[in-house]
């Protein structure tokens, strides 16, 4: 049995919000180039993402809401729903995968089948509130996997981390009034969505970082803030919104990771895992738009899962 699993659709290439759009199918192309180039396809477990229902969905959005997105494709074209988020005619089969890419990673570890999954999936989700797609984000997946794990399979607390550059507001908005649910996350502050500084729910340990931080002060973060905060809510199983928009090459936001510190804060996470949650590991791509440091972060992240 190989311990890791990697799950992701051709679908997700489908999805294109336009030319010269950041969020690019080129990203996950990139990612699959880098792992075939690392010699890890020989070490995984490769999985195609299903498609979510919509009751599946409807765990952490209101069904008003799952059905207006799936309603919201045009037939030809780019149709926006904000400035930054747009749908093609592809768009909600990329999304139903990548969110059914979380439900089934989540089936995958409580089975016992892997210990941990990577969904390298597009659109990403972390900004998607209950009732609101934004932030190139239409189901928050993360969230629709985290929830699956508590209602499906009865798990009674869970814990999500997310090290994206950009606050995971949505996955805050749908979590905030849910105590089995504990979030921990790093974001640069002040910057989009210029959310989670202010009064977050007690469920929420958000730290905000200073535009140039770099990792010494991420692994200081890590270590003194979010492990023993993860340690006293002991989760039954951890979900990463795995973002590496934070990374120093990576021009869309200010803040200076490299693959080192994504290894340093897996490791932590595993270690965790391995003392309150079997193991279990659910993690899931955000951002990340310089396409070679998302690709090597994201194939430093899944070395590391899968202890190569």
């Amino acid at each position: 049995m190989t311990s890791t699993a990697f799950i992701t659709h051709r679908e997700c290439w489908l999805h294109n919000m336009g030319a010269h759009h950041p969020e690019s199918p080129e990203r996950l192309a990139a990612i699959n180039d880098r792992l075939i180039a690392a010699g890890l396809d020989m070490y995984l477990s490769f999985y195609d993402a299903p498609v979510a229902t919509a009751e599946q969905l409807s765990r952490a959005h209101p069904r008003e809401h799952v059905d207006a997105i799936l309603a919201s494709a045009p037939e030809h074209g780019i149709r926006h729903l904000d400035p930054d988020t747009a749908v093609c005619p592809h768009s909600i089969k990329a999304a139903l995968r990548s969110a059914g890419a979380g439900v089934m990673a989540t089936d995958l570890v409580m089975s016992g089948e892997v210990e941990n999954a990577f969904c390298a999936v597009r659109p990403p989700g972390h900004h998607a509130e209950a009732a609101k797609a934004m932030g190139f984000c239409f189901f928050n997946n993360v969230a629709v996997a985290a929830r699956h794990a508590l209602d499906v399979h009865g798990l009674k607390r869970v814990a999500v981390v997310d090290f994206d550059v950009h606050h995971g507001n949505g996955t805050e908005d749908i979590f905030k009034d849910d105590p089995r649910v504990l979030m921990v996350s790093i974001f640069q502050h002040p910057f989009y969505p210029y959310s989670g500084h202010d009064n977050p729910a007690p469920n929420m340990v958000n730290v905000p970082v200073k535009a140039g931080s770099r990792g010494d002060v991420f692994r200081e973060i890590v270590t003194n803030i979010w492990v023993p905060a993860l340690r006293n809510h002991a989760p039954e199983a951890i979900f990463i919104s795995a973002g590496f928009d934070a990374h120093y090459e990576d021009d869309m936001g200010s803040l200076g990771l490299v693959e080192k510190d994504y290894i340093f804060a897996t490791e932590e996470l595993k270690k965790v895992a391995a003392e309150f949650s079997k193991r279990r590991i659910v993690s899931m791509l955000e951002g990340g738009y310089s396409l070679s440091s998302l690709a090597r972060s994201v194939v430093a992240h899944v070395k590391s899962l899968a202890d190569l």
